[in-house]
This record gives C-alpha cells, sequence and structure tokens, in this order.
C-alpha cells in the first residue's frame, strides 16, 4: 500500500495536539508485527482504551469433519444457510493453520462494531452493495469489489441490498500485494496486472464524539469476546500512514495472456504467508494457431487449489453453478472435464470470473462444509461409458 492521510493530525508525530477547544486529542499507532511492519498513527478525540466491561467468551471454532483429505471435493455455496447477524452468517468451509475460507449471507447490518484481533480479513463481494464503516474511514462496496481488512480494524458493515454474500478468507499473516509486482520502494511495477489507481482508501467521516456504551465484539484465537466501551469508536479526528483498509474491484485487474495458455500464477492478485489469491478474469484467449485454451492437466503436488465461481461460464468444467466451491488437494492431478478441452479450441475469449486460493499446506473439512457437498464432483472427470459402467457397478 502505498502512504495516505487524512483529516487533521499533527505535524510532528508523538507531539501534543489539541483540539480547538484546547482539548488533548489522543494517539495511537495501528500496525502489526510488532514494531517492523506497515502502520498508521491515529488521533483520538477520547483515550481508545475506556473499558466499561467485558463480556464471556463465545467459541467459534470450526468443527472439523476431515482432518486429511485428498479427494476431490465440490462445495454448494447456493446451499449455505443465511443468517441475520453478521457474525452468525460467516461460515467457514475449509481452513488450516494459515487460514480460513467460507462463505457469508447476512440478511441485516450489523447494530455493533467488530474487531479481528488476529486475522486480517478478506472479504470478496459475490453480490450485494453496502458500506464498510470503519474507525478511519467509509468504503462503499458493490459486487466485485475485494475489501482488504488489517487485523484490529473496527469495523460495522452496513447492507444496502437484501441477497449479499460475501467469500470470506481469514489470514493470521498480512495480506500483501505480490512482491515480484513491487521495487524495493513498494510501488507497483509497470508489468504489474493493476496499479495504485486501483486501490481505493476510506473516505475520511467527521468523527463521532459520543459517549455511553458501544458494544466491540472481539475476535481471537476462535473465541468472540463483548466489550462494551464508553466511547464511539470512530471518533478519529485524523490519521495518517501505510496500514488501512481498502477495497480493489476484480474488474481492475488486467489479465496477463499469451500465445499458449499462461500458468496459474499470471493471475495472482494478493499472498500471505503460505497462500496466494488470484483473480480469474475475463480476458482474450491464447493465440498461437494451434493453441489448446482450457487448462493443461496438472499436479499441485505442494498445495490444495480452491476455486471460488463468481460469475460467467467456466469452460474448462461441467456442471459449475455460481457460489460453487472445488477444492483439488495437493498431490492428485486435476485438469478440464471431458469435453471441455476440445470444446475450447478456437474459442477466442470468456467472460468468467473466479477467485483461487492456493494454500500451501493441506485443507481441513469442515462440518459445514459437508453439510453443502456434491459428492458426485471426484468422479466428474470419468467418460461417459466408463461413467454408465461406474453407476451400474453401485446399483
Amino acid at each position: 500500500m502505498r502512504y495516505h492521510q487524512a483529516g487533521n493530525i499533527p505535524q510532528k508525530r508523538h507531539t501534543i495536539f489539541k483540539s480547538p477547544e484546547d482539548k488533548f486529542y489522543y494517539e495511537q499507532l495501528f500496525g502489526t508485527e510488532g514494531f517492523h511492519g506497515i502502520s498508521s498513527l491515529l488521533y483520538h478525540t477520547h483515550r481508545p482504551t475506556q473499558i466499561k466491561s467485558i463480556g464471556p467468551a463465545k467459541d467459534v471454532t470450526p468443527k472439523i469433519a476431515v482432518e486429511k483429505n485428498v479427494a476431490p471435493r465440490m462445495f454448494k455455496g447456493m446451499n449455505v444457510t443465511p443468517e441475520d447477524d453478521f457474525m452468525d452468517s460467516r461460515k467457514i468451509l475449509l481452513m488450516n493453520n494459515d487460514l480460513k475460507m467460507g462463505l457469508a449471507k447476512p440478511r441485516k447490518s450489523m447494530d455493533y462494531f467488530y474487531k479481528n484481533a488476529e486475522c486480517d480479513e478478506l472479504l470478496y463481494v459475490h453480490q450485494g452493495t453496502g458500506i464498510l464503516k470503519t474507525f478511519v474511514g467509509d468504503l462503499e462496496f458493490v459486487t466485485g469489489d475485494y475489501l482488504i481488512i488489517p487485523r484490529g480494524t473496527i469495523y460495522q458493515v452496513e447492507l444496502k441490498s437484501d441477497d449479499t454474500v460475501f467469500f470470506v478468507l481469514e489470514s493470521h499473516s498480512p495480506i500483501y500485494t505480490p512482491k515480484r509486482y513491487r521495487n524495493e520502494f513498494g510501488q507497483l511495477l509497470e508489468h504489474s496486472p493493476f496499479c495504485e489507481r486501483d486501490m481505493i482508501a476510506p473516505v475520511f467521516k467527521e468523527p463521532k464524539d459520543e459517549k455511553g456504551e458501544f458494544l466491540i465484539k472481539v475476535k481471537k484465537e476462535n473465541q468472540i469476546t463483548d466489550f462494551i466501551y464508553a466511547t464511539h469508536p470512530f471518533d478519529v479526528v485524523g490519521w495518517d500512514g501505510y496500514f488501512y483498509p481498502y477495497k480493489f474491484n476484480i474488474k481492475n485487474f488486467e489479465p496477463i495472456t499469451g500465445r499458449i495458455h499462461q500458468p496459474p500464477p499470471v493471475h495472482q492478485n494478493f499472498e500471505g504467508h503460505n497462500f496466494v489469491v488470484c483473480s480469474f478474469c475475463a480476458r482474450m484467449y491464447d493465440y498461437h494457431p494451434l493453441a489448446i485454451p482450457a487448462p493443461y492437466n496438472h499436479s499441485n503436488i505442494d498445495s490444495d487449489e480452491v476455486l471460488f465461481y463468481t460469475e460467467g461460464d467456466f469452460m474448462s468444467r461441467n456442471h459449475i453453478d455460481l457460489m460453487d466451491f472445488t477444492l483439488h488437494p495437493g498431490g492428485i492431478v486435476h485438469g478440464p472435464h471431458p469435453g471441455a478441452m476440445e470444446r475450447s479450441i478456437g474459442k477466442k475469449f470468456t467472460e468468467e470470473y473466479a477467485v483461487m486460493v492456493d494454500p500451501f499446506r493441506p485443507l481441513k473439512i469442515t462440518e459445514e462444509a459437508l453439510k453443502v457437498e456434491d459428492p458426485s464432483y471426484k468422479t466428474s472427470w470419468l467418460e461417459e461409458s466408463d461413467k454408465t459402467m461406474e453407476d451400474r457397478s453401485q446399483e
């Protein structure tokens, strides 16, 4: 990210800063990785430490159903149950020690504040509109937006639509843009498939100078604890730095294409420790006269592969619906479905959009995932004649 400044800040950090009424503002360092990672300085109307009470912790540990998975799987996101409450709606389907991912289908806006105290969050807006309200400003979101929310951000989500769906990823490490697309100063390079103009910082809002009881739900170590604070958390009069939430729309990703089929790393959008996130976007197909646009069969020996299908028609897969997740475990060969390779030859472009996550450690499958699994997926590469024989053998 690049340096950003909003609101009123003092000329020098860590110095006296007062309001026009001669009242002190209170500085807060907001960052990760000790004092080494990127950070911002926030200036509050009130001390941000005024806890009135702490409630009991609610355990939200995902229940693991499959600890060690080697089978290709598909999960029907359309069948994930919506919930009124934003946090209750967050259904984790797949996870390991580096990340958790799943779907959220909240029906109502948040009437409390929320802080993830140990994970960066990526919320991809599969459908819907609304506002991500944070203590450094607001981000209006629409379908196709990635919302990158650094750990420790206090936020609310206000929904503007009745059918909002988020793809959710929680990362135990910071989420950054790929290092190979940045120079030694952090600037995105000319061959990057996106640039700083595509990354939208929050719109600063006037601070809330309010006292009372303000509920902030804090998540840490798979527990959510209710904190009641004496002042409104959105009382920031100004801030500056490199550490803040932002949005990036998937349709601002500029695909890298070639004469022959390009490997998945050209689609990379973000990365964390032990995983990458890729954006598969509408693009021209390969233009060698003998090119096969469909992906070749490949083994992800060192990583699992998850695809979340969000828009368009997916030429490499048969019988895929929007909101589906496919999981191809590391070490098991996978590729296009029967007929997909042949159908792709001669095609000039695709209108598909998907979010891909490649974790470098195996994923565990939760009970929530098994509720929406399509068990037929693992044999869906069989030729029709072989499939008929398989069906007969199970009769």
